[in-house]
């Protein structure tokens, strides 16, 4: 290979010479050239030419790699991956964390089952957070629930400028069917960027509208922020305390994490989608 970077040779006139071939060919600084054959690749059709890159020996791959460039290899792969791993867990504990320490209150609308069970829930995660119900009656969910007591960080109110004043995040639970008549008469009430988590499922009669349709039109705010909340769960598992899967949905993702991270806990797992 040494021989192919020198300098191309210098063909030279002889004027004196007076042969058929008046050249004559000055090698200047020939090098010695390798013992060792070369290989010489051939052109012919269906025939693989050898690389002189590569050993000679047909034993041998030249792509395998030796038992010690594996295992550091492998080595250097799992350490990268323990380091992921770590600041993966640090980084959803400190989000946790965050989460928690910036939600001071929680607005719970309706006080059916689900609406009191999550109201409990969101109430344990936090002694200090204060999560107000916002129902009809203050006696709340007293035919569901009759041997549970609520924390003591749940109050009750039929105001409704009490109960969403202040307010980090609220969660609807009232049925869709009364929906749209309970939001409009709440609206005034409502910040323009208080994030919305639905709980409430299906479709309303006639219109056909899901919950993400319902709610920005009913408070007329096409950009209030939306989160859907599902999943095979009941509202006596939360009561429990029994392990549960919930799903939350949102096209803000970020905002989505932070509901994953509200609510989620050890008998709570929360899933996040788009």
């Amino acid at each position: 290979m040494e021989a192919l970077l020198e300098p191309v040779f210098v063909f030279k006139l002889n004027p004196s010479f007076t042969s058929k071939n008046p050249y004559t060919v000055h090698f200047p600084n020939l090098p010695k050239i390798p013992s060792k054959p070369l290989v010489v690749a051939t052109c012919c059709a269906g025939t693989p030419s050898p690389s002189p890159l590569l050993p000679q020996d047909s034993d041998q791959n030249p792509l395998q790699l030796s038992p010690d460039r594996t295992r550091d290899r492998r080595k250097v792969v799992r350490i990268a991956w323990e380091k992921l791993v770590r600041w993966s867990r640090s980084w959803r504990s400190k989000a946790k964390t965050d989460v928690l320490e910036r939600t001071k209150k929680v607005v719970v609308l309706g006080g059916g089952s689900f609406g009191t069970a999550m109201a409990a829930h969101v109430a344990n995660r936090k002694a200090q957070m204060e999560v107000s119900m916002l129902v009809r009656d203050p006696a709340v969910c007293r035919k569901y629930f009759p041997e549970h007591k609520l924390p003591e960080n749940v109050t009750a109110t039929s105001d409704a400028k009490t109960a969403l004043l202040g307010a980090d995040y609220c969660l609807h639970a009232v049925p869709v069917q009364f929906s749209t008549s309970f939001l409009e008469g709440i609206a005034e009430h409502v910040d323009p960027g208080l994030p919305f988590i639905s709980l409430s499922k299906g479709l309303e009669l006639n219109t056909l509208r899901m919950m993400s349709q319902i709610i920005p039109q009913a408070l007329k705010n096409p950009r209030q922020p939306f989160i859907a909340l599902s999943g095979p769960s009941f509202a006596l598992e939360l009561m429990n305390k029994l392990p549960t899967a919930m799903v939350v949905a949102s096209k803000d993702k970020k905002l989505a994490h932070a509901v994953q991270q509200l609510l989620s806990c050890s008998h709570l797992r929360i899933s996040t989608s788009r």
